[in-house]
């Protein structure tokens, strides 16, 4: 079998999250590694007997690989995806995109010159129960949306500073917004609020540790969705969505669907990350795609998210469906 040859940009937690799974697949080499920190590099390769590198540049130089994935922070987008857009390769990136929105929409425009197979890391797309509820919303539209993302505040230094991550909002509670846009539709207006609170045991953070965002979608449904990063563990996360005779909750883990006769639960089965990365892999080798969110449609979340930022920065709504 020839074996599709992965490369890394970045082999921080969440590429490690990818590396678990794409070791199960026989038809896949992970074959070389690029970190700015050379000795995580190094210690990924060592794993799977892989090149090392400390950057992407230098990975880039194997003409032998198939795809890559880029799994770097939020301020770090940028020269990798270009880099790797010039060399012709198809990529996995992980969310957000960008902080900078021009670039983003930039890159889109270069990734569809290139005709480049693309996907982007919204893996709640890939919950068999999001599925299920797409099933059911199908026939009785969503009018009110309801979404949080409630949790402690991530250790990387990095996620503290608003020019570095961009915030919960983009950060995290962008998988919240994707749910509610893949369920519901597209988002024509967004206003954002949010406040601050220092914390001692996070010296110099400045992203908001509160925010709000209320959301028009095109359908005329309306939703809320909130953030908080103040808590000490995680509390909740989630989205709920209300039609006509119907209530639905939806975690990571689970459904509820309430039509009033008791409230059911079902757990979700399989491993979301697993069928992402499947999907992916799958174009690369040439079979039709599968994947449920390439950079294209990962840069319509991503547009919502920094618009809520800047909603709430100036204090006003922002009008989406003009963009």
């Amino acid at each position: 079998m020839n074996k599709t040859r992965i490369g890394f940009i970045g082999v921080g937690g969440i590429a490690q999250r990818h590396l678990g799974v794409l070791e199960q697949f026989d038809d896949v080499e992970l074959a070389a590694f690029a970190d700015l920190d050379f000795n995580r590099a190094v210690a990924s390769a060592a794993r799977f007997g892989a090149r090392a590198f400390a950057s992407h540049d230098e990975l880039l130089a194997d003409d032998s690989l198939d795809a890559v994935y880029i799994c770097i922070p939020p301020f770090a987008h940028g020269a990798a995806e270009r880099a790797v857009i010039a060399k012709g390769l198809p990529f996995f990136v992980e969310k957000p995109i960008s902080l900078d929105l021009a670039l983003a929409e930039t890159l889109a425009a270069e990734v569809e010159a290139a005709g480049l197979t693309t996907a982007v890391g919204y893996h709640w797309r890939y919950l068999d129960t999001v599925e299920e509820a797409r099933r059911l919303l199908a026939e009785h539209p969503a009018q009110l949306v309801s979404g949080y993302w409630l949790d402690q505040t991530p250790p990387p230094q990095w996620w503290w500073h608003a020019d570095q991550s961009g915030g919960q909002m983009v950060e995290q509670t962008t998988h919240i917004i994707d749910l509610a846009r893949y369920l519901v539709g597209d988002v024509t207006q967004v206003f954002g609020l949010a406040g601050h609170t220092d914390r001692e045991r996070f010296p110099g953070l400045d992203v908001p540790t509160v925010s709000t965002a209320s959301l028009r979608f095109a359908s005329g449904a309306i939703g809320n969705i909130g953030s908080t990063c103040l808590l000490n563990w995680g509390h909740r996360v989630g989205l709920h969505l209300f039609a006509d005779g119907m209530a639905l909750e939806l975690t990571d883990h689970d459904l509820m669907v309430d039509v009033g006769a008791g409230r059911p639960v079902r757990h979700a089965e399989g491993d979301p990350v697993w069928r992402e990365d499947r999907d992916f892999i799958d174009a690369v080798r040439g079979a039709p795609s599968r994947i449920r969110c390439s950079y294209a449609e990962a840069l319509k979340t991503h547009r919502i998210a920094l618009a809520i930022n800047q909603s709430a920065q100036r204090g006003q709504a922002i009008d989406l469906a003009a963009r």
